[in-house]
């Protein structure tokens, strides 16, 4: 327990009572793993044929990586720790006028997949916070560098005079606009006079957006006409000047009840087809220069653009733990977990990410802490200059974590100096994306950046409440939701064959569970080698009758059982443990298997050619932007293909030869040609690949636009028969 006092905690925490049990199922299993790799070891040095020892060598990696995921996955169930906060004491031990101030980051790409109403809509829900608004500063990060984008924010703020005190004088709850609206709100007398206004807001911004700028109409004034004046026609996405606006300023601008305002600083950076720009990682450390410059606040939330806030106290109960004097000096970050609405009711694509984001979290919470998932973290400003025990000095003074800007936020010196910083050339010859500030050399920069900051010796709390502190918007087509973890594939493998390493350099700098729980996510994309046997293999070899498992009345069959049962029911009870389903589980490992042979796959083979220098597509942004068509079948449990995408390529093969080689061993078993006890857990594993296939079947034979395209699966049968014909002349 830790508290301000014995009998008032700010917060609370007990360890998991499956410790024990989890830690004695992890020796057990371990050691079951280890008869099975000298089982494969001693077959095959009685290989008698080239194909045998084709089969058992393949089959001996394939498991020696299993067992090593399995590994990492077990440092997660070592210790995991369950938090509670107290924000009804905060105020007990620290005054309201003296929380620290706290600035927001809000990061936007791309106009197009990002809407800005959904930006808009994320920013407005933070500024009402039950929080001082004189504390409070909302950065807006615009990396496409759009016009559309500002004048949102400019329409936004106005709204903002009505929005902010209709939330205060109500105390409501859920404070994003679009999510309130959604709800019966029929109680608050002037909701529907706020509704009619943002409507409005919501057309005007509609129309500017699709007619692709801002007309003159919508310039009312000096200040927006000055704005406006930078984008000229030289002015393009990737090459601009810094454009920095001041759009709510508390120092003077009050809403309808005479209440102080935050404030709102739309930031879009300089960009040059000349220099480096670092994706996200980039914008982030722009926005750690330009509001240390602006108002440099001691917490620092980062938000994706499109996860608003579903609780106004939260800022508080991150307090709960930044307010702890035993905790404060090493406390790095408070990371809350990613939730999504508009997910269906099994969760088909497993967007939730129960374990990266609650079941892993937890487990690395009993020892340094969760890692950073890239949005929902409050930071201590201090975490991105150096070590709890060693402070990296920015280059200028003006910069450092500890400094108070005197000025206010709209002087000349203070803009002048936010422009100087967010200069594309800035960092040049500096230690920014490397020891300070977010950090460069992967595409997951959540990642590697909550990694590298606990490997300096910062510690990390997760603050998972029973209301959702964010919500987000998660893919609702199977192209995304790939799209997104090929993305992350990359990202992961230039950590995991990096100086930084987590086997090596994280088990030395953080101990053994912290490393190997970084390790799980790094060598993440490696489960598509052992994935991808055991969707080929043994249907290959069942369908040329050749037997590769042991029989069932052999002792080794009893091995594979337990292997098989041990894994499933252990990940099983740990999803419904944590509030899962049953059918969001089975949905969670299919895609688990389908990001296996598409996904993981693709983005090793990105990460090779990346590697050997061959030229591969950027940073890609996954689309916010619903689809009518899609939304319904998605809602109906439909699996989304729609475009021949070759991701889809090995997956549907793999459904194919899964159902053949299942239909032809259930045939030959039926007539007596093959025995059944040789071939039980081919038959198994086939008939397992078909059951995990069923929405593909569906998509194959399904005649709307979501289903598999021709022309994959005639190139997928092709795949498959071609594979069938080597196996064939091999064996």
């Amino acid at each position: 327990m830790s508290a301000a006092t014995d009998d008032l905690p700010l917060h609370t925490h007990k360890r998991s009572l499956r410790n024990p049990i989890n830690r004695l199922f992890a020796l057990i299993y371990f050691c079951a793993i280890l008869a099975l790799l000298y089982h494969h070891t001693h077959s095959l040095f009685r290989s008698t044929t080239l194909t045998s020892f084709f089969i058992t060598l393949t089959l001996l990696i394939s498991d020696s990586i299993l067992a090593f995921m399995n590994l990492t996955t077990q440092a997660f169930r070592m210790n995991p720790l369950y938090r509670k906060e107290h924000p009804e004491n905060l105020e007990r031990v620290l005054r309201k006028p003296d929380f620290p101030a706290l600035d927001v980051f809000i990061c936007t790409a791309d106009p197009d997949k990002e809407p800005p109403m959904n930006v808009v809509n994320t920013a407005l829900s933070v500024m009402a916070y039950d929080y001082p608004m004189e504390k409070v500063s909302v950065y807006v990060s615009d990396d496409g560098g759009s016009a559309l984008t500002l004048f949102a924010f400019m329409e936004a703020a106005n709204f903002a005079r009505h929005w902010l005190p209709f939330c205060w004088e109500n105390n409501m709850v859920e404070r994003c606009p679009h999510a309130f609206f959604e709800m019966d709100h029929s109680r608050f007398s002037e909701a529907e006079k706020i509704k009619i206004m943002y409507q409005a807001m919501k057309v005007r911004v509609n129309n500017v957006i699709e007619r692709g700028k801002v007309d003159s109409e919508y310039i009312t004034g000096e200040r927006e006409s000055q704005a406006f004046s930078k984008w000229t026609d030289g002015f393009t996405r990737r090459n601009h000047p810094t454009v920095i606006q001041v759009l709510l300023d508390s120092s003077k601008d009050k809403d309808m009840s005479d209440n102080v305002m935050p404030n709102l600083i739309y930031v879009s950076r300089e960009k040059s087809s000349t220099s480096e720009h670092n994706f996200k990682a980039g914008a982030l450390n722009v926005l750690i220069r330009v509001s240390a410059a602006m108002t440099n606040a001691p917490i620092v939330l980062t938000l994706d653009c499109d996860t608003y806030s579903n609780d106004p106290k939260t800022p508080s109960r991150a307090l709960c733990y930044f307010s702890d004097p035993n905790l404060r000096s090493k406390l790095g970050y408070v990371q809350f977990p990613q939730r999504f609405r508009g997910i269906n009711k099994n969760d088909i694509y497993s967007c939730e990410h129960k374990g990266l984001f609650v079941i892993n979290a937890e487990g690395m919470d009993g020892d340094s802490g969760p890692n950073y998932v890239g949005t929902g973290c409050f930071f201590n400003r201090r975490v991105f200059f150096g070590g709890p025990s060693q402070l990296l000095s920015p280059e200028i003074p003006e910069l450092a974590p500890d400094k108070v800007v005197d000025k206010l936020i709209q002087s000349p010196e203070v803009l002048e100096l936010a422009h100087c910083v967010a200069a594309c050339n800035y960092e040049t010859h500096s230690d920014w994306g490397w020891k300070i500030g977010v950090r460069y050399g992967s595409l997951v920069e959540d990642y590697f950046t909550g990694y590298r900051m606990q490997c300096e010796g910062w510690k990390a709390v997760l603050c998972n409440p029973t209301r959702a502190a964010f919500y987000g918007d998660a893919p609702i087509n199977l192209v995304d939701v790939l799209n997104q973890t090929k993305r992350w594939t990359i990202g992961l493998l230039e950590v995991a064959f990096s100086k930084y390493c987590p086997v090596t350099f994280g088990i030395r700098a953080m101990g053994p569970l912290m490393g190997l729980s970084y390790a799980h996510y790094a060598f993440w994309p490696i489960w598509s080698i052992p994935v991808t046997v055991y969707t080929f293999l043994p249907q290959l070899a069942l369908l040329n009758g050749i037997t590769i498992f042991p029989k069932v009345s052999e002792p080794w069959f009893l091995l594979y059982v337990f292997l098989f049962l041990g894994s499933y029911t252990q990940s099983c009870l740990d999803f419904v443990v944590e509030g899962g389903t049953f059918p969001k589980w089975w949905n969670d490992q299919r895609m688990w298997m389908v990001r296996a042979h598409s996904s993981f796959l693709f983005g090793s083979i990105e990460y090779l050619l990346k590697s050997l220098g061959i030229s591969t597509h950027g940073f890609n942004v996954t689309s916010k932007v619903l689809d009518e068509d899609q939304s319904k079948r998605y809602d109906q449990g439909s699996f989304e293909f729609g475009v021949a995408s070759p991701m889809f390529v090995p997956l549907t093969s793999a459904a194919i030869l899964n159902l053949a080689a299942f239909a032809w061993g259930y045939v030959e078993a039926f007539k007596g040609s093959i025995g059944l006890e040789g071939m039980f857990l081919q038959m198994f594993i086939a008939g397992f690949g078909v059951v995990n296939c069923i929405p593909i079947y569906e998509a194959i034979i399904r005649i709307d636009k979501g289903r598999i395209p021709t022309k994959t699966t005639t190139v997928s049968l092709l795949l498959a028969f071609a594979l069938y014909v080597v196996a064939y002349v091999s064996f």
